[in-house]
């Protein structure tokens, strides 16, 4: 059986405004972002001098919110001045 639609939407809802606010603090960190995916957001984010980006996923976890993204990273959606800080170091070191 699949997921009722009203959950569903929920869901994309809840990651959508955890993805905002993720995105609202980076440019104090020198990042720049933008939300894409539509019905399945998922945050664009580069560091422009050093031209290094990737994409960030929210996912539901055990304690709450997680914020994903390729080479392992993560952080928590509760801590985003850690995760921003965390997500702008990856994106300073050479690749």
């Amino acid at each position: 059986m699949g997921t009722p639609w009203g959950v569903a939407n929920s869901y994309t809802s809840e990651r959508r405004v955890h993805l905002e606010a993720l995105a609202g603090l980076l440019p104090d960190h020198g990042l720049v972002s933008r939300l894409v995916g539509g019905d399945d957001p998922v945050l664009w984010v580069w560091h422009p001098r050093t031209g290094r980006q990737t994409i960030i996923f929210a996912t539901p976890a055990h304690n709450g919110w997680l914020f994903l993204w390729s080479a392992g990273g993560q952080g928590p959606a509760d801590d985003l001045e850690r995760t921003a800080l965390t997500l702008k170091e990856a994106l300073v070191q050479p690749g």
